[in-house]
């Protein structure tokens, strides 16, 4: 595909981008922690076209990124998917810990969490977003269930969605939120330890699990997080 001919999101006609609605006042921008963002501006020049793109943020709801999108016609669902999973290995744990004794080790394969994880998690009819924003949460899981989880994600997106995700090439030394300021900002937003980095991903692990996406493109900052952008 080339990516300059921008994707059209459904198999819809063209439509003009729906008109900006005035929103409250921006965010301002003296924080050290705000990023301009490539990607960002990308995926929304490939959302453009869409009347009242549906966008998924797979982070905490942040006012500033309701604002955004609100204010641009679009429709914005969040899902707080690393904090939703840390709270049920919690469960999960209790549970096995308060169960009656019995024969074996107690365990629960990986396989077995991340599909019961999915039970309650990204419960959404196929081809449902248009956009996925998954910030950095990807080198947080562990390694082994990152594929299963993307399997979700690639399924409930619409052909031709695009998602953004961002890469550490080295572990993170504090962990952060974000959110979006303009159309080309984001803030990473010093937040509590919900969990430790996991795993780096090299540039053939990204491929791997992408591999069903049918394009990509990658900007790397000077602090060496790669910002990645994946079509369907």
């Amino acid at each position: 595909m080339n990516w300059m001919a921008k994707t059209r999101m459904g198999s819809g006609a063209a439509s003009a981008p729906a008109p900006s609605k005035p929103g409250p006042t921006p965010v301002p921008e003296s924080s050290a922690n705000t990023r301009v963002s490539n990607s960002l501006k990308e995926f929304l020049w490939l959302l453009s076209d869409v009347p009242q793109a549906r966008i998924l943020d797979l982070g905490p709801i942040a006012q500033s990124t309701l604002n955004f999108f609100l204010g641009k016609g679009f429709r914005l669902s969040t899902e707080d998917l690393l904090r939703t999973w840390k709270e049920f290995l919690t469960s999960e744990e209790e549970r096995l810990r308060m169960a009656p004794a019995r024969t074996g080790d107690g365990q629960v394969s990986q396989d077995a969490l991340v599909e019961k994880f999915l039970e309650i998690a990204l419960c959404y009819g196929e081809g449902n977003f248009n956009g996925v924003l998954a910030w950095d949460l990807l080198d947080y899981f562990d390694v082994a269930i990152v594929p299963r989880l993307m399997d979700r994600i690639f399924s409930i997106m619409a052909p031709g969605g695009v998602m953004l995700a961002l890469f550490h090439s080295r572990p993170a030394q504090s962990f952060h939120r974000f959110r979006i300021i303009d159309m080309q900002k984001f803030e990473a937003v010093p937040a509590p330890t919900l969990a430790v980095h996991a795993h780096v991903f090299q540039n053939r692990e990204i491929l791997d699990l992408f591999g069903k996406f049918r394009s990509s493109k990658t900007f790397v900052g000077r602090d060496q997080v790669r910002e990645a952008l994946f079509l369907k």
